[in-house]
């Protein structure tokens, strides 16, 4: 297991008359390798929850385990965890402050203590990684497309070699190529590194396309927790808390409402075409 809560609760501005109970009685774990997708409508605990994950806020109560360990613990290492849990946040300029992208990338691994060559083996390995070309290596991160701030940011955690990779809304404000190349580019590094991912997205689209699980969020608690199939089979408990399914299995509803002998727990293009020339008998 890489990451358990149990009974997490977070309260912000307790007793005041702006308190808020962000998260109640969260429990789940995040298994090594997992290929996650967290979703709910604004205000659900999502960012609240990831967070959690590597230490950034601190629970009002519960325990967090990473490998075993209680992060509470006194005397837990928080600076080793958020090196091994990285968190991209919504906002790239959240993150990027360096004169220029490479030296950004290279101020973590810099801070674990490696040796110069090892820093920037690292940058570059994790530069390429996100596929970030090498004409903008010694830009003002400032000075790049929204896309490319992404992955610069991206870069920036990758650096430190994490075990957990958690992306808040890495695509928004995207174009649908920038998004599409973003998330190859994210679904190509899990592949190749086993890497865990957690995925914070408001498209089903993209949360379907890629990952193997779902949390969904709904007032601070999960709602559900299941493969996409499952979860997206539950079309009107999804509409009652702000959310959807994703477009295609609409459709494939309406198909099997008028009569084609189709499946409608279909969440990809590619399960539909298949349906489809299936009950058509090609």
């Amino acid at each position: 297991m890489s990451i358990k809560l149990e009974h997490v609760n977070y309260i912000y501005s307790p007793g005041t008359a702006y308190e808020i109970h962000a998260l109640k009685d969260v429990s789940l774990e995040i298994g090594e390798g997992q290929f996650i997708g967290l979703i709910g409508h604004t205000g659900s605990g999502k960012s609240t929850l990831v967070q959690h994950l590597n230490g950034l806020v601190k629970a009002t109560s519960g325990h967090i385990y990473f490998h075993g360990e209680d992060i509470y613990s006194p005397g837990y290492d928080m600076r080793r965890l958020r090196s091994r849990v990285g968190l991209v946040f919504q906002y790239p300029e959240h993150q990027l402050f360096e004169i220029d992208v490479f030296t950004d990338v290279c101020f973590g691994p810099k801070n674990l203590g490696l040796t110069q060559k090892e820093v920037q083996l690292r940058a570059f390995e994790a530069l390429r990684q996100v596929g970030f070309p090498e004409e903008y290596f010694y830009q003002s991160p400032f000075d790049l497309s929204g896309g490319q701030k992404r992955r610069a940011a991206i870069a920036g955690v990758l650096a430190m070699r994490p075990e957990v990779l958690i992306l808040d809304e890495p695509t928004a404000g995207l174009d649908p190529r920038g998004r599409d190349e973003i998330l190859d580019q994210i679904a190509k590094l899990k592949r190749e590194t086993g890497i865990t991912v957690v995925l914070v997205s408001h498209s089903m689209e993209d949360i379907a396309r890629y990952v193997d699980r779902i949390i969904v969020m709904n007032r601070g608690s999960v709602m559900f927790d299941d493969i996409p199939r499952k979860v997206f089979g539950h079309v009107k408990e999804l509409e009652a808390v702000g959310l959807a399914a994703p477009q295609v299995t609409y459709i494939m509803q309406a198909l099997r409402d008028k009569g084609m002998a189709v499946h409608t727990d279909v969440t990809t293009l590619e399960e539909a075409e298949r349906e489809i020339l299936k009950a058509l008998g090609k």
